[in-house]
């Protein structure tokens, strides 16, 4: 088993090497031969940018996506911590970390990185509400239901986003692209979930849960646009609200925690603020891949985290991988490769010509 996920993560690295060395090859040439770019055809509405500006686009959105994928590893095993070691719970948590972002915004508002937007409340009240319900009744669902079932319902969340967004904000997606859904939630149901035992008010704060963290993700993308703003300019708003809203919740539901020790104080203070610190940059890079690609993107991405940390246990730490976790990762990477080489073609960004969905430009 072991020699055979050696080889899949041989096989995974060169085929991401090799298109990477296509890519650049390509987009390299065509910068330094000043490549002719035909008119689109009348059919397609796609225009493609200048090779220079495409292969800046490119290192932007995945430099965005790579800080996402590392903070937001980073601060699971930052709250694992603070949850066993801390006594610290959940939503407690969650607002310290929204409070943190916005000093973090504030600090970087006064350092003139962005400028400061007015807009009415309102209109990120629901975004914010959103969030709220997204934190509260996930981790009510972790309570009252079973890891299993926690999971299956987390994985729905995928499929949700898709469906919210065709449904009521007239996102198009391509029959391919949803075909690469299917591999990718059956792949993360086999190796994330187990044990599934479903009742009403479990099922039922499941289901609150997946619907708020899916009208959260969609509507992150859609406020950003109908706004006009950028991720800094939006969460300024929104992580102070969201950190307000969670006050409440968390007098009736949680307790504060209580140290016997100074240095348990000083370990779990610390604790905090580099979690504090890692949010910043998790929240901050959450909008800016939903704003830079889309809320289905960024739910591929949060996919690809838990195929990543489950595969760096196995390899970096000799975990145990049965056989049903294997094929699921299996499917999962399918589906992924398979999700990103369709958006790939319809942008008419993959290096081989043909395999784009609209081949309309030719090198001279």
């Amino acid at each position: 088993m072991r020699e055979l996920m050696q080889l899949m993560l041989y096989l995974y690295v060169s085929a991401k090497l090799f298109l990477l060395q296509k890519f650049f090859e390509n987009n390299l040439f065509a910068y330094f031969i000043k490549v002719k770019v035909d008119p689109p055809s009348s059919h397609s509405s796609y225009k493609r940018s200048p090779p220079s500006n495409v292969l800046g686009e490119q290192i932007r959105v995945v430099s965005g996506c790579a800080a996402n994928i590392l903070s937001s590893i980073g601060i699971i095993f930052l709250n694992k911590y603070i949850f066993s070691h801390c006594q610290i719970k959940t939503m407690t948590l969650t607002a310290i970390q929204m409070a943190f972002t916005t000093l973090g915004l504030i600090i970087c508002l006064k350092m003139n990185t962005f400028v400061r937007k007015s807009v009415p409340l309102m209109k990120v009240l629901p975004l914010a509400i959103a969030f709220c319900a997204f934190v509260v009744f996930t981790n009510l669902s972790l309570e009252h239901n079973t890891i299993g079932t926690y999971q299956l319902f987390k994985v729905l969340t995928t499929p949700v986003v898709a469906l919210i967004s065709w449904q009521y904000y007239k996102t198009k997606y391509s029959r391919m692209v949803i075909a690469t859904l299917i591999p990718v939630v059956i792949g993360v149901c086999t190796h994330s979930v187990n044990d599934i035992k479903l009742s009403i008010f479990g099922t039922v704060i499941a289901a609150i849960g997946v619907i708020a963290a899916s009208l959260y993700q969609v509507w992150v993308g859609e406020r950003l646009k109908e706004l006009d703003m950028n991720s800094q300019q939006l969460l300024f708003y929104q992580a102070p609200l969201s950190a307000i809203l969670l006050v409440p919740c968390i007098l009736l539901m949680e307790s504060f925690p209580s140290y016997k020790t100074s240095k348990e104080q000083q370990a779990a203070f610390l604790a905090v603020v580099a979690s504090g610190i890692v949010a910043f940059v998790v929240n901050l890079s959450v909008y800016w891949v939903i704003k830079n690609t889309s809320a289905l993107t960024y739910n591929m991405i949060g996919h690809m985290k838990t195929v990543s940390i489950l595969v760096g246990g196995f390899v970096l730490f000799q975990d145990n991988l049965n056989f049903k976790q294997f094929l699921g990762i299996l499917l999962t990477l399918f589906g992924l490769f398979a999700y990103t080489f369709v958006k790939m073609g319809e942008q008419n960004q993959l290096p081989c010509k043909r395999w784009n969905t609209n081949p309309t430009n030719s090198i001279v």
